[in-house]
């Protein structure tokens, strides 16, 4: 018999623990696109309504039936959970770090960089922070990462709804910027048409070099990124820059 795998739901656990011990508003915060050969980075925070107690955990968790980490979900249901999402939360952010910044600072700066835009991005500061893995430590908000968080916590996993939509729908944007690319349809992630384009056109300013397959193109064509480290500095926020770029 074929093999199947049991669907995990994401809960309010923590999130009415931390209610409980007096901690709000409690958010949500992931990112996404961090595999991607072109595109953005995006990530997005969430605020759910308080649960103070079980049952109006449960009657948030059946509201919002069906989300989940957003690469378990398919893009029609992803809109309409993106739309249920937005419908109920308290508050949303959407932060970015573009595929400039990823060359210059790294994926993983990147990263927190994209997340702390996300925050600052809430309508007020959060009392608490729920995290996929990766913690801010220059955020003074007491935070917690969990490893998968997406599949533990509803908050974290409609933070990964929201900011997978918002970058898709960035990407499609950018498929009518870039002819022969498909970003549309791959998003910016490596697939062989991907590879192919590459190879055909060479990279584009969207693309991240750091990326070796964008890099053997760049080569290849002799191309690179032609954007001074000033100009990545210059559209940062005072104290946004990771310090190994300072």
């Amino acid at each position: 018999m074929p093999r199947t795998t049991a669907r995990i739901h994401p809960t309010l656990d923590e999130e009415l623990r931390l209610t409980r011990a007096g901690y709000g508003p409690i958010a949500g915060v992931d990112e996404v696109g961090r595999g991607a050969w072109a595109g953005p980075l995006v990530a997005a925070a969430v605020v759910l309504p308080p649960v103070f107690t079980e049952s109006l955990a449960a009657e948030m968790a059946a509201e919002l039936a069906g989300v989940r980490d957003s690469k378990t979900c398919p893009p029609a249901e992803r809109a309409l959970l993106d739309g249920r999402i937005r419908a109920v939360a308290h508050g949303v952010g959407i932060g970015m770090a573009s595929s400039l910044e990823i060359d210059r600072f790294g994926l993983n700066a990147a990263n927190t960089l994209a997340m702390h835009r996300a925050v600052d991005a809430l309508p007020w500061t959060p009392g608490h922070l729920l995290l996929d893995w990766v913690r801010l430590p220059d955020c003074p908000v007491p935070q917690r990462a969990f490893p998968k968080g997406d599949s533990l916590s509803l908050s974290i996993a409609a933070a990964s709804i929201v900011a997978k939509v918002a970058r898709d729908a960035l990407l499609v944007g950018l498929d009518g910027q870039y002819g022969g690319f498909d970003f549309a349809r791959h998003k910016g992630y490596g697939t062989a048409a991907h590879r192919a384009a590459l190879r055909a056109h060479g990279p584009t300013a969207e693309h991240r070099y750091r990326f070796a397959p964008v890099h053997a193109a760049a080569v290849a064509r002799w191309t690179r990124p032609l954007f001074p480290v000033e100009s990545v500095l210059s559209s940062l926020p005072a104290g946004a820059a990771p310090a190994a770029a300072l």
